[in-house]
């Protein structure tokens, strides 16, 4: 499967359908309790990483928010 995962490409060698918490696993993504998955430009809820399923063409991007900072 061939996706744009945080604007590069990436093949995914996988049998089957991919969910989005399976590619998590499969990107060895760190941090995954903390990560925000936008698919196809839309926003997921972390409830619905397992039912959604990435396609081959696919754009991901995942996202880190952080605060903090002084001024």
């Amino acid at each position: 499967m061939n996706l744009t995962v945080n604007g590069k490409s990436a093949t995914i060698e996988a049998q089957g359908n991919v969910s989005v918490l399976q590619l998590l696993d499969l990107l060895n993504v760190s941090q995954k309790e903390y990560v925000t998955v936008e698919l196809n430009g839309d926003i997921l809820d972390r409830e619905s990483f397992a039912a959604s399923p990435v396609q081959d063409g696919d754009t991901v991007e995942f996202l880190y928010f952080m605060g903090g900072g002084a001024l």
